[in-house]
């Protein structure tokens, strides 16, 4: 049994459609009476959108509307693929330049030994090289609160392992069954200082 052809629900338009996914408004998009030309190929001034049209298809290019709030709109003739593209590696380096620094936890037991001691140490130190604050703290099961001295020697001992890297922002503190202090990195104040 051949089914029906499937019937597109409502009215679909593809150029529509392609005109909600793009974030400028390209070509035989922007729908004005007059457009105001800038740009390095252009004699900068305001054209008809026939004249601007004709001068994009003339250099193969495509008339990009950059600023359609101005009266009249402002458009430039450039290769828009090329344009997007440029424009998300910006946006790209200015994420990576504003990265945020994150806090990542490290636990120990009254008993962590040396061992695991040195091993969640040195990830502590890569942490705080790459700029991230460091959440150590205790963890305390049943009648292990009674030695909350352990718990003090063993973050003051994980500080002073990470002097190099990183700077307590405070002494060791309890809160509910966990004791916890906080390092964060180091600045290089003292190098930039001395070069």
């Amino acid at each position: 049994m051949a089914f029906p052809p499937r019937q597109p629900r409502g009215n679909f338009n593809p150029r529509f459609k392609k005109e909600q996914q793009q974030e400028h408004r390209t070509n035989n998009m922007i729908r004005v009476p007059q457009v105001r030309l800038v740009g390095d190929n252009v004699e900068v001034g305001v054209y008809t959108i026939q004249e601007a049209l004709k001068m994009a298809q003339e250099q193969q290019l495509d008339l990009v509307e950059i600023s359609p709030q101005a009266d009249p709109p402002v458009c430039k003739i450039i290769d828009y693929n090329k344009f997007l593209y440029e424009k998300k590696k910006k946006e790209k380096e200015m994420k990576a330049k504003s990265k945020t620094a994150e806090v990542k936890e490290i636990r120990f037991t009254p008993g962590t030994d040396d061992h695991d001691f040195d091993f969640k140490a040195r990830h502590a130190e890569s942490f705080l090289k790459e700029g991230n604050k460091v959440k150590a703290y205790v963890q305390f099961k049943g009648r292990a609160i009674m030695f909350k001295e352990r718990g003090e020697l063993v973050l003051l001992k994980f500080a002073e392992r990470l002097a190099e890297v990183g700077q307590p922002e405070g002494l060791p503190k309890l809160e509910g069954k966990r004791m916890l202090m906080i390092i964060s990195p180091k600045t290089n104040k003292k190098k930039k200082e001395g070069a």
